[in-house]
Parts: structure tokens; C-alpha cells; sequence
């Protein structure tokens, strides 16, 4: 067809940018991506997901000295999961990689990621990030741990630990062809990275992981949802009934292999959520702690799940026996006993 896109033009990558609210942030996420080596024949898809800020203004401007830019405006928000799937409905490029309008790439990122690719050509490529706080301490996430020295690329099969792994979009590079053939796109609401990030490693025929710093994560604690009291962070709960039950779809001996690690990484982030003082309003703790208790008893893989041992293992009992009342006041002895400890190390 004249006009249409052949592979020798097509990007190796395409960077999906979701936009909202981020105009502080967004020219350094921007350039970040753009001045690096290896970007030169990418491509930059900005979803401008109705943002009330000047952010649509800036992207305009970068559109129009790059082309290597490409924004889409949307005329709704549609959050950060159906600003993504806007985006990948736009892009052309051989891989996606999903990078926040607020985060940002360290130097020599795209070209390591894109001489990775061009060597194993995975469905999927994990990369490394670190957590950058205001006060200018960078905590690096390294993803070594998980592999116990297996050979790259590998089926999940091969490494289900990697279920372990953070659940973030942005640090799975994904070939954009299987990514179509597998149907999977990003659900809406909160914590949109479970329902997208576990089914995508479990499809993928190929994984590799690069072991090296590729992404860096800004941490805004006033705005970050993980920091926003909400009800909305009962979403959580929708996100992993899609989890398993697009698992009961696979066949085969999926639900088996991948399902009690599964549990034990929902079960895992229910309790970090539940314990947080800064996510759910404390009148609906209890509410949310019986829905934990709930998807218990729903979602426990017949063979069971490995459970972990200590304090870990304590907790993961009470949400066995819905035992509330129980967990909250350990978790308020826990919390005096820190306040203690921190008074005594004042005192010295």
C-alpha cells in the first residue's frame, strides 16, 4: 500500500510517555530519552491525557522541533492505564518501553537496551531502575537476586521468582508484536501494573533481563497514589480477580506453575497496602482486611502456596483466619515500639 510503513523504516523503539499533570518534571523526562545515544531513529509517543496543565503546551513545542515526537491528545482522562493503551495504539516501533511523564532515563540506557535487543530479540526485556528521593538519595532495585544465575533469555518457567520483581510497566521492555498477539492492555484504575505485568510474563516465549540501571523513578510522596488516602485502593482487589482469572484462560499447566507464586505476591502486596498509614482511610481498614481475607480463600491454588516463614508468615496466618482484630493490635505494638526506639536513639 503506498505510503505504508515497511520494517526497514519502522523504529526499533518506541518510548510511550503518559502525560498528566507532570509539567514540572516533563521537559527532563523528555530530553532524558531524546539527547541519548541510540535514539536517533525512535520514536516518542506523548499521550496528553487531558492534563490541566501547561504539560499539552510543552509537548506541542517539543512536536514541533523533533519529529521524532508524536503527540496524542485525548479528550477525556483516561488515567494512567488507558493513556498507555492510547499510546500503543499509536506507536510503530519494534519495542515499547513506557517510560512516566515525571521519571526519567540515566545516560547510556537506550543504547544498552537497544544492543540487548538487537542481541536476543525477547518477548520481554526487564531492566533495572532505581527509586531517585527528593532530598537526592538514589536506592538502586537490582534484579540479580531473582535469577540464581540462570542463562539468559529464559521462559518463566525456567525462573517464576521473577513474579517478584517490581510490578512496574516501565521497566518491561515489550516487543510490540507479541504484545498485540497476546491481547493484553492495561485495565482501568489503580495499581494497573498487576493486571498487565504478571500475564505478560507468563505469555512471554522469551524473558532476558539486563542488569543494569535503566530507569529512574521519581519518588513524589505527596503525589504518588501509594501515598493518597483513598478508597480507591480497593481497586487493587478487581486487578488481581483479572490476574487470575486470565490465568484460569491459559490452560495447560499454567494455573498450577504460576498460580501459587501469584498468590503469594497478592497476598504479599494486600498486606503492604492494608499496613500503610498513608493509603486507606482507617475506618475502611477492616473492610478492606476481610477483602483480603475473601480473595484468600478464593484464590488459594489447591496445592497451596509457598508461604513465608517470621513475621511474614505470621501475617499471612491472620489473613487465613480473618483474624483483624488480631493483626491490628500487633501492628499498633509494632508501631509503638518503633516510636520508642526512635526516642532512645534521640536521647543518646
Amino acid at each position: 500500500m503506498d505510503g505504508a510503513e515497511t520494517p526497514a523504516d519502522r523504529p526499533t523503539l518506541s518510548v510511550v510517555v503518559p502525560v498528566y499533570g507532570v509539567e514540572a518534571y516533563l521537559a527532563t523526562c523528555l530530553d532524558s530519552i531524546l539527547a541519548q545515544p541510540g535514539a536517533e531513529d525512535g520514536e516518542v509517543v506523548a499521550v496528553d491525557d487531558a492534563s490541566p496543565d501547561g504539560s499539552g503546551r510543552l509537548l506541542d513545542r517539543y512536536a514541533a522541533r523533533d519529529p521524532r515526537v508524536r503527540v496524542v491528545r485525548l479528550a477525556e482522562n483516561a488515567g494512567l492505564g488507558g493513556a498507555r493503551n492510547a499510546g500503543v495504539a499509536r506507536a510503530t516501533g519494534d519495542y515499547l518501553w513506557f517510560v512516566d511523564g515525571d521519571d526519567w532515563l540515566p545516560p547510556g540506557a537506550v543504547a544498552a537496551v537497544r544492543e540487548r535487543l538487537a542481541d536476543t530479540r525477547p518477548d520481554v526485556l526487564i531492566v533495572d531502575h532505581a527509586e531517585v528521593f527528593p532530598d537526592g538519595r538514589v536506592v538502586a532495585r537490582p534484579s540479580g537476586a531473582a535469577l540464581g544465575g540462570r542463562h539468559l533469555p529464559l521462559r518463566l518457567a525456567d525462573r517464576p521468582e521473577l513474579l517478584m520483581l517490581a510490578q512496574s510497566a516501565c521497566t518491561k521492555l515489550v516487543r510490540r508484536a507479541f504484545l498485540a498477539e497476546s491481547g493484553l492492555s492495561f485495565r482501568p484504575g489503580w495499581y494497573e501494573d498487576c493486571a498487565y505485568s504478571h500475564p505478560l510474563l507468563i505469555a512471554a516465549g522469551s524473558i532476558d533481563v539486563l542488569e543494569r540501571d535503566c530507569y529512574h523513578y521519581r519518588q513524589r510522596p505527596r503525589d504518588r497514589i501509594t501515598a493518597t488516602l483513598s478508597t480507591r485502593h480497593f481497586e487493587v482487589f478487581d486487578q488481581y480477580a483479572s490476574v487470575f482469572g486470565w490465568l484460569a484462560t491459559v490452560g495447560g499447566d499454567a494455573p498450577d506453575r504460576f498460580g501459587p507464586d501469584l498468590f503469594r505476591v497478592m497476598l504479599d502486596h494486600y498486606l503492604v497496602i492494608v499496613g500503610n498509614d498513608f493509603r486507606l482511610p482507617p475506618e475502611t481498614r477492616r473492610a478492606f482486611f476481610r477483602r483480603m481475607a475473601a480473595d484468600y480463600r478464593r484464590w488459594l491454588p489447591p496445592a497451596g502456596y509457598p508461604r513465608p516463614g517470621g513475621i511474614a508468615g505470621l501475617k499471612h496466618r491472620m489473613v487465613r483466619h480473618d483474624a483483624y482484630l488480631v493483626w491490628a493490635v500487633l501492628r499498633a505494638a509494632h508501631r509503638a515500639a518503633g516510636r520508642l526506639r526512635t526516642r532512645a536513639g534521640t536521647k543518646r
